[in-house]
């Protein structure tokens, strides 16, 4: 997916670490990943502390190449509503929630992102009409030049999902299930799992945001 040398006046032209993920990105944003000290306070994947209002969860997934292979250096970027369908712009992690929050698949095991936060509410489109509860996703990973945009949806949320304008917008039922995570427990806690696809069978639908 990376851009190949190009040549120019006889000068040859390599893509500049500015076009590139990375490792760059986890080297800021992913400290504890990078094995380097974290700061006092970091934009992470908590969204919700246990006082939330609302349904805790957890999110979880891999992010799949072309090949099939888990990509082990993926940086995942979660934006959301609250319980009640608001966002909350102003991001503080004092609070009980936060609308926003950072993970990034591991090296080793399974090689998973996660984040602990609450089951969003509905919230309306552009055209007023209400949306299923989503999460927003940006991907992010060595050779995407330009991060990948999608959504997470429920699939307890049968009902809002069939009315949601935005889902709907995509045409084939098969392509809208590349974005519904699959509800399971584990250790007591609800689990929602939506693995990333990037390229082949079953590619994940992204967004021309």
């Amino acid at each position: 997916m990376s851009q190949q040398p190009t040549r120019e006046g006889g000068l040859l032209y390599r893509e500049t670490p500015s076009q590139t993920a990375g490792p760059y990105v986890h080297i800021g944003l992913a400290l504890d990943v990078a094995g380097l000290p974290l700061r006092d306070e970091e934009i992470w994947n908590r969204l919700a502390a246990p006082e939330a209002e609302g349904e805790v969860i957890e999110l979880v997934g891999t992010v799949i190449d072309g090949n099939g292979d888990p990509v082990r250096d993926a940086f995942i970027e979660a934006w959301q509503a609250d319980a009640n369908g608001n966002f909350q712009p102003d991001f503080d992690l004092r609070k009980p929630f936060n609308s926003f929050g950072r993970s990034a698949t591991t090296a080793d095991g399974d090689s998973e992102w996660s984040f602990t936060t609450v089951k969003p509410g509905r919230v309306p489109a552009a055209n007023g009409k209400p949306m299923a509860p989503h999460v927003c996703l940006a991907v992010f990973a060595r050779g995407i030049n330009i991060h990948l945009n999608t959504r997470l949806y429920f699939d307890d949320e049968a009902e809002a999902n069939a009315a949601c304008p935005v889902l709907n917008a995509v045409e084939s039922p098969a392509r809208r299930e590349t974005l519904i995570a699959r509800r399971e427990e584990a250790d007591g806690k609800v689990r929602y799992r939506l693995d990333i696809r990037l390229q082949g069978e079953g590619e994940t639908v992204f967004f021309d945001i």
